[in-house]
């Protein structure tokens, strides 16, 4: 996208050598560049070349790319905090799926995920998803976090991917995958650092039948989800859900992640994404498949605790936004590219 930049793949032992002396490399390129810096985390001392560039030769632009466990390395000494803006590259999304890549079959992109080289693909190839959990445990989970069992580690991951979505129970996860509670619990903890999981947290704010504790899991993409399934084709009782995790991309792609949560209470009463917002505003988002099927009796419970926020509904064959009053409650029914907008607005 950029018409003249600088590129370096430090993948590439010629790349290591030239950059072993940060100062002599800024000095030997014109000023005000565009310097990418390709798989970063290949070098000794990424922080330094970073932080070097930052606060020396302020005209650079620096783009560097690396690893989902770019931050978990122990090669990154320096937080480079203000130094710094980072950008999380999420599986394709919906809406990119038909204006980038010519896709509006929905049950397509459940099925193969969000990847480009399965998304691309006319029939699933399994031996892909396969290859990339090897690829995975290897690359991030061994090499940055010493996870020796791996064993122990895939079929925690397999059970995660299969029930992704739900509440977390670490006690029945540990007695699925022959693990300990705490082993669990620290191997969930790298699977998010490496953003193979998200963990949405319950909103609560006081109301005593609330759920204030026990997280949601969500794998990043759905076509793992599927594939740990072993789903050759999306079912109708499972459609929803894995639209959840469309939306869920879509949001965590303009909001940051511990403002979106989720809320439910002892009565199994529940809503799908609560997002924080400016003045005390809270939000509330349902995923449906069909808009027909949305009811109130969660809202209005909720919003006897918390009155104040919009209320919506994100579908994926909407195509115009539109308000409905349902119960007395404004529900604003909502195509997923328009997500970004109602939030703000």
């Amino acid at each position: 996208m950029f018409e003249e930049i600088i590129y370096l793949n430090c993948d590439l032992p010629s790349t290591w050598r030239r950059l072993q002396d940060p100062e002599s490399f800024y000095n030997s390129i014109e000023k005000n560049a565009i310097i990418v810096f390709d798989e970063i985390h290949r070098l000794d001392d990424p922080s330094n070349l970073l932080k070097i560039g930052a606060d020396e030769y302020p005209g650079h632009r620096i783009l560097a790319t690396g690893s989902s466990t770019l931050a978990a390395t122990k090669k990154f000494r320096d937080s480079l905090t203000g130094r710094k803006h980072t950008l999380y590259l999420s599986p394709v999304l919906w809406h990119e799926c038909r204006t980038e890549f010519g896709i509006n079959d929905l049950d397509k992109r459940l099925l193969h995920g969000g990847l480009p080289e399965s998304l691309l693909q006319d029939a699933k190839d399994e031996s892909f998803f396969s290859e990339w959990i090897d690829s995975f445990y290897a690359r991030d989970i061994q090499e940055l976090f010493a996870i020796r069992n791996r064993t122990g580690f895939l079929k925690l991951l397999r059970i995660l991917m299969r029930q992704s979505g739900s509440l977390a129970d670490y006690t029945n996860l540990a007695k699925l995958s022959d693990l300990s509670r705490q082993t669990v619990k620290s191997h969930i903890k790298s699977l998010i650092i490496a953003h193979g999981l998200h963990l949405l947290s319950p909103f609560h704010g006081g109301g005593r039948r609330e759920i204030t504790q026990r997280p949601k899991t969500y794998a990043f993409d759905t076509g793992f989800i599927t594939h740990m399934n072993a789903w050759n084709e999306i079912r109708e009782e499972d459609r929803g859900l894995l639209w959840e995790h469309l939306v869920l991309d879509t949001l965590r792609t303009f909001i940051t992640p511990y403002n979106i949560m989720y809320w439910r209470d002892k009565s199994g009463r529940e809503i799908d994404f609560i997002i924080r917002g400016k003045d005390n505003l809270v939000h509330t988002l349902e995923c449906k498949i069909n808009p027909d099927n949305f009811n109130t009796n969660s809202l209005k419970v909720f919003r006897e605790l918390y009155p104040k926020g919009k209320n919506l509904v994100i579908c994926p064959f909407v195509s115009e936004m539109y308000v409905q009053k349902i119960d007395g409650y404004p529900v604003v029914f909502c195509p997923i590219e328009n997500l970004t907008e109602v939030i703000r607005n």
